[in-house]
């Protein structure tokens, strides 16, 4: 059963824009956060940023002041929006929903290439 589908990712030059859509099915009840996370090759998955349902948001020092998260609470979808984009952004990212009792679901992933 799909939960949550991600769209958007794709090849980049330095400099770029990406916008990334998260789509959560409405079997997801109570969404408190939705979040952003990414995992490149031989690391672990970091959170890029997530928005919670009173508004507070939080980013990766490493992104801050280029990607922005928002919210459309109605219809359970998450966006990032990407700009200038470094090689060192290059990863699968994962959309993540978090319900009121701290349960996870995520996305299947969606790949992010900037080439230099």
């Amino acid at each position: 059963q799909v939960q949550l589908v991600e769209s958007g990712g794709g090849l980049v030059q330095v400099g770029g824009s990406l916008r990334l859509s998260c789509a959560a099915s409405k079997t997801i009840f109570s969404i408190n956060a939705m979040g952003w996370y990414r995992q490149a090759p031989g690391k672990q998955r970091e959170l890029v940023a997530q928005i919670h349902s009173g508004g507070r948001i939080n980013y990766a020092d490493s992104v801050k002041g280029r990607f922005t998260i928002s919210r459309d609470a109605d219809n359970n979808t998450a966006f990032l929006q990407m700009n200038s984009l470094k090689p060192e952004d290059t990863a699968v990212y994962y959309c993540d929903a978090r319900t009121w009792i701290q349960q996870d679901y995520w996305g299947q992933g969606t790949q992010v290439t900037v080439s230099s």
